[in-house]
């Protein structure tokens, strides 16, 4: 009956000796992760109202917050394990190995984010911007550290990686694009009534913006007709209805004016000598 008795006061002499010796430095390290958290809720805090005042896009502020706080953190965890007595140069060591195998596993991703902050800091376009990259274009819904991505007017989504962007060739139509539509008139038309009647049109549709102003003018003069260039512009979601209404709006106001359209016309003449007419009669 001794031994056990022996052990089990041993025991409670064991845990008492380590909780005299790691209690107090547990207690104060828990505390210092409780006041890093505080400290890195209340930068980012600080740190959000701070880029508020400038022209930021909303991913951008939320990751420089993050960073912040993770910054904040990672900080005070150090001073914590410093506390408790842990060595960090083992342990940082480990880490170090095992990003350099993280890092070799994830050469994509590691491209995309790399891709991704260039994007976010150098704001090449921005959400809502109409895009052209590569084999894809779109309207810009959505700026991640993974992935741009793009909407179309069918509803569907493009995802494209950052790494796919960064160092292409980008085409930005920015928040508003120009819409390219012709129409054709038959020679001896009167030109400025044709044109007047046009104008008439993109002013009267309210999807088409006032300011750039609309050009409308003779793109060129054709086999069948003269060609009407008419180019207004619009907000990027109004592209394809305002198409739509435009060439609507053209065809019942020429109706109505009498300004007849131009077909496509092709001119047939069969040549045939005497002989070969009286040979036929």
């Amino acid at each position: 009956m001794e031994n056990p008795l022996q052990s089990v006061d041993q025991l409670k002499v064991s845990v008492l000796d380590m909780l005299i010796r790691f209690g107090p430095k547990c207690f104060v390290a828990l505390l210092i992760i409780a006041a890093g958290w505080l400290v890195a809720r209340w930068s980012g805090n600080m740190l959000q109202r701070f880029l508020e005042r400038f022209s930021l896009e909303i991913p951008v502020r939320t990751l420089l917050v993050r960073i912040c706080r993770i910054l904040i953190m990672a900080l005070f965890f150090i001073l914590a394990l410093q506390n408790l007595g842990v060595e960090l140069l083992p342990l940082i060591a480990g880490l170090g190995v095992v990003g350099a195998g993280a890092a070799l596993a994830m050469q994509g991703m590691l491209a995309n984010i790399v891709a991704g902050l260039t994007i976010i800091f150098t704001q090449p376009y921005r959400v809502g911007h109409y895009i052209s990259i590569a084999d894809e274009e779109g309207e810009v819904l959505d700026i991640s550290l993974f992935n741009t991505i793009l909407g179309h007017p069918d509803q569907s989504r493009v995802v494209v990686p950052n790494r796919k962007i960064v160092g292409e060739i980008l085409h930005n139509f920015g928040a508003i694009r120009q819409i390219h539509l012709s129409v054709n008139i038959p020679y001896g038309t009167e030109v400025t009534q044709a044109l007047s009647a046009i104008q008439d049109v993109t002013q009267a549709n309210p999807r088409v913006l006032k300011e750039p102003p609309a050009r409308i003018g003779i793109a060129r003069l054709a086999e069948s007709g003269i060609t009407l260039a008419i180019g207004p512009w619009v907000n990027v979601p109004d592209y394809l209805p305002a198409s739509n209404e435009l060439n609507q709006s053209i065809i019942e106001t020429f109706s109505v004016r009498k300004i007849p359209i131009a077909l496509p016309q092709c001119e047939i003449r069969l040549l045939q000598n005497e002989k070969t007419a009286q040979e036929i009669n």
